[in-house]
């Protein structure tokens, strides 16, 4: 499978509910569901845990992705990720980047090659 970068730096072919999902194995579901309960403190059921990429427009999305800031912003510009943005690196990045600072290392790389 192809590197899957998403909208915030995110490699998305690496996130297990996506591969849990393409491989269409409910034993990693239930696994998932269980970690990210214990992890966010939220109750994650094995049907939580469908998801197809979030900068897929259709199909299925983890429950964040339909409130990701960072998602709707890069959908409405029809950026491929946000290193393609001319606003690149706003404050709603840069509040991402404060919890996920290797997303914003990927999202430089790919800045320096376009």
């Amino acid at each position: 499978m192809d590197k899957s970068i998403v909208f915030c730096g995110l490699v998305c072919s690496e996130c297990p509910a996506f591969i849990a999902t393409q491989n269409d194995d409910d034993i990693e579901r239930e696994k998932i569901a269980k970690e990210w309960t214990n992890e966010y403190k939220h109750e994650f059921k094995i049907e939580d845990i469908n998801c197809d990429g979030c900068t897929s427009i259709e199909g299925r999305h983890i429950g964040y992705c339909n409130m990701c800031e960072v998602r709707a912003c890069a959908i409405e510009k029809s950026v491929k990720n946000c290193a393609y943005c001319e606003d690149y690196e706003c404050e709603t990045l840069n509040k991402f980047f404060n919890m996920a600072p290797h997303a914003k290392k990927l999202l430089e790389e790919i800045r320096k090659s376009i």
